[in-house]
């Protein structure tokens, strides 16, 4: 049985999440403070994170933060910061996916399934051996590490996904709607805009100038592709 972790300090959300979870087949723990949280979320006993933005103690970019420098199990924001500003901040901490309050607890546990597959299917697919080499950035598809000038490059589950996809089809146009389908899938309940925000968050880490970018270039009005 998946476990999932619910870090919320409003104790109906949390207790509504873990309901719809159990009903969808996952073993779910509820905590309703951050330092708490952060204890259980880096235990490494979770294969899920579900976290909210403000909580006592600490708060949730902190939790999402230290995850990330462990892990790359999918995390997901359920919060009542609503502003774009706060989505792109948990985005840019590690976050995976991020729905706002009030919220369809079915939908959250779509979302969770869709998450842990695609988890699973990146992990499977990181079994080969194939590197990508190519002007100072190397992609390791067996130890899901990236690396610029030898340097290793912290990136989060959908940020590797994308950039191997674009890196792995190189000189390739693809669309917006070409990459979201294909990273995130037609049972993720999100938007096209997420394309150019993970994207951005890559170049920020991986290109010199990530206004000027070698690796992923951007055709306006048609889409992107990763240069040879």
């Amino acid at each position: 049985m998946r476990s999932v972790l619910i870090i919320e300090d409003d104790i109906n959300i949390a207790e509504l999440e873990r309901d719809y979870l159990k009903l969808n087949g996952y073993k779910a723990d509820i905590v309703h403070d951050g330092m708490k949280g952060l204890e259980k979320a880096i235990s490494g006993i979770y294969e899920v994170i579900i976290v909210d933005l403000m909580l006592p103690d600490k708060n949730g970019y902190e939790i999402i933060k230290a995850v990330r420098n462990r892990f790359e199990i999918p995390i997901i924001v359920v919060s009542a910061k609503s502003e774009d500003i706060d989505k792109i901040r948990g985005l840019d901490y590690g976050a995976d996916d991020y729905l706002t309050k009030p919220f369809s607890p079915a939908e959250l546990a779509a979302r969770v399934k869709s998450h842990i597959n695609r988890y699973e299917r990146l992990k499977g697919k990181n079994t080969c051996s194939e590197v990508i080499n190519h002007k100072g950035l190397e992609i390791n598809a067996g130890s899901h590490k990236v690396f610029v000038n030898g340097r290793e490059i912290q990136l989060t589950t959908k940020e590797y996904e994308l950039l191997f996809f674009l890196a792995s089809n190189p000189n390739i146009v693809f669309t917006k709607e070409h990459i979201f389908n294909t990273i995130w899938g037609d049972d993720y309940y999100g938007d096209t805009a997420t394309v150019p925000v993970h994207i951005q968050k890559i170049r920020k880490k991986i290109e010199k100038d990530a206004g000027n970018p070698q690796y992923i270039e951007t055709l306006w009005g048609t889409g992107y592709r990763f240069n040879s």
